[in-house]
């Protein structure tokens, strides 16, 4: 059984997908549409994640939740003592996601493991499906957060101390969600790990196919900055004696996509997602600006160059407008990673022994997997996404045929890799 091949239940997986997007469900008003909002360590995530268990445990697997809250369930193999292959996501979201960002990766390898046991099948190596903690970072700060400290990148001290808008502890939310476990957090290196995921983006799409073989992730910054300036009477202060943080924070915003615009710094990306005023009153001048800054790069050394424009940008602008004065915080940073060739080809050969014919693609977004990548041979699969592959968005979808191809992809490649020596 050198090159087996198997087929999961597309509508057993599908029926999941929905079911557990209805955990944190909302109605939203701008699209219409159903949406899901399960940020990190909130309830409706506690809700999504015990949900998660009883799947797995009616599946068989032995599950484990570490002091990070990231939970592990697996699935014994012949031989208990070599490595596991590793699979798995995360069903943290935004708060406005659609249904399959990171749930496809943790329902997809909890189907495999479904569709192994309905066919008598074993393998030699185990194979564990993990649901790592804080991968969005929207709530807590820092994206990829559970995989970042299973792999050893970020201490669990400094994790546990990072706190939400509301001044609350990952810590003590993971305590009072009842997901601080006891599983020690440092991940022992697996043999491999593969992520099936929905792209976010339109390359699939637009090159007509169902299915991607993700060569890397390209490096991410994600910034605070706060502008200091001077409220003032809207009517009254001249123009010229203002130091207006909201001024500032919009010259910062116009003069980032000038520095995308011009090329000078290859394929950068850059986003102001988050943008508050304060006092926040139509007639003061705004004292303060607090803004993040959101930079990707596939060259590491194009990253560079840009944050130091935006370093220099940022204290021209300080010095040029009296009164004004600016702080940055560094919230994640992380260079691009390539993913290993090896698994890669076991992925590819998968998809064209299942009929489909992938394309190799860089991965515009974050994901668990460049973090699990220091520990082992890593690689992804991505699955179409419709409407130009719009996520984080209620709008986001891909449609059961395509999940279940992604997923039958998915089962022959853990197949393939168990067996290896």
């Amino acid at each position: 059984m050198t090159n087996p091949t198997i087929t999961i239940d597309g509508d057993r997986l599908w029926r999941s997908l929905m079911d557990l997007a209805e955990i944190g469900a909302y109605d939203d008003e701008r699209t219409g549409l159903r949406g899901v909002n399960r940020l990190a360590l909130t309830d409706a995530d506690a809700a999504g994640r015990r949900q998660v268990i009883a799947w797995m445990e009616q599946a068989g697997l032995a599950v484990r939740v570490d002091r990070m809250g990231n939970i592990y369930g697996r699935r014994e193999g012949t031989d208990p003592t070599a490595a596991p292959v590793l699979t798995g996501s995360h069903i943290d979201s935004v708060a406005t996601a659609g249904a399959f960002d990171g749930c496809l990766g943790v329902l997809g390898g909890i189907e495999v493991v479904r569709t192994l046991n309905d066919r008598g099948i074993t393998t030699r190596r185990p194979i564990e499906v993990g649901v790592f903690t804080e991968e969005e970072g929207v709530r807590f700060g820092t994206d990829m957060l559970g995989s970042a400290v299973a792999a050893g990148r970020l201490t669990l001290e400094y994790a546990h101390g990072l706190t939400d808008r509301d001044g609350r502890t990952l810590g003590g939310e993971l305590a009072r969600t009842g997901f601080d476990g006891l599983a020690d957090v440092r991940l022992a290196p697996p043999y491999a790990y593969v992520e099936c995921h929905i792209e976010q983006g339109p390359v699939l799409a637009e090159n007509g196919v169902e299915l991607g073989v993700v060569t890397g992730v390209q490096g991410i910054s994600w910034q605070e900055i706060t502008i200091h300036g001077r409220a003032a009477h809207a009517g009254t202060t001249p123009t010229h004696l203002r130091a207006d943080a909201g001024l500032a924070a919009a010259q910062l915003i116009v003069h980032l996509r000038a520095m995308v615009d011009s090329g000078a710094y290859g394929d950068l990306r850059a986003t102001v997602g988050h943008l508050v005023v304060h006092p926040d009153l139509t007639n003061i001048v705004p004292a303060r600006a607090e803004l993040t800054v959101d930079l990707r790069n596939p060259d590491d050394a194009q990253m560079a160059r840009a944050e130091e424009a935006l370093a220099a940008f940022l204290r021209g602008l300080e010095e040029s407008r009296p009164g004004l004065s600016l702080t940055t915080r560094r919230m994640a940073k992380t260079g691009y990673v390539p993913f290993d060739e090896g698994v890669q080809k076991v992925i590819a050969q998968a998809a064209d022994d299942h009929g489909l014919a992938p394309v190799s693609l860089l991965s515009g977004a974050g994901h668990d997997a460049q973090e699990i990548a220091a520990l082992c041979p890593t690689a992804m699969i991505f699955v179409r996404g419709e409407y130009d592959g719009i996520s984080h968005n209620p709008r986001e979808y891909s449609t059961p045929e395509a999940c279940a191809h992604g997923v039958d992809v998915l089962a022959t490649t853990l197949l393939r890799l168990t067996d290896q020596d």
